[in-house]
């Protein structure tokens, strides 16, 4: 029914708060006339809020199999970040899964401290189709966590030329 908005749970998948915010404001938006805020974002964040967090946006490794996308995948551990030395986590990981074709990224997946909101800077360059040199380009700041997206990238360019790329 045109007159009828409904957000959240009512609704179903992906029943997150996130997103049912962001469905809100669109049947808001909708229901007055509002024209800035059209449609909900086609990439949605999932995060759960465990010690430690867990966040991923995109394809998975299982689901780029399923679909038979040739994918290739670069990883930084916190382990080898000054940052996650210092917040004393260095069991975190952060993956990138990128095409083999053209390094376009397919998706992020973080398990550590802060994956909730590290997550965003991966969804950025996913919503705007961009390859893992995005991550290459870029200077973040030292010491980040943040960090960890640029020596993914290095990894996964290693493991794309079919050798090995060291952190750090």
């Amino acid at each position: 029914m045109p007159n009828i908005y409904a957000a959240g749970d009512v609704i179903g998948f992906p029943a997150l708060a996130s997103t049912s915010m962001e469905q809100g404001r669109v049947a808001v938006c909708h229901a007055f006339g509002f024209k800035y805020k059209q449609r909900v974002a086609s990439m949605l964040p999932m995060g759960i809020y465990t010690i430690p967090e867990i966040s991923a946006a995109g394809e998975t490794e299982d689901s780029c199999k399923e679909k038979m996308v040739d994918y290739c995948v670069g990883r930084a551990l916190y382990a080898n970040n000054a940052r996650g030395h210092i917040i004393g986590d260095t069991a975190g990981m952060l993956k990138l899964i990128f095409a083999r074709a053209d390094k376009k990224l397919l998706g992020v997946s973080i398990i550590g401290e802060s994956a909730t909101e590290l997550i965003h800077i991966g969804m950025m360059v996913l919503d705007h189709n961009g390859t893992i040199d995005e991550f290459i380009e870029q200077v973040f700041n030292y010491p980040t966590l943040s960090e960890t997206y640029k020596y993914a990238a290095y990894e996964g360019l290693g493991n794309l030329a079919g050798h090995k790329v060291r952190e750090g």
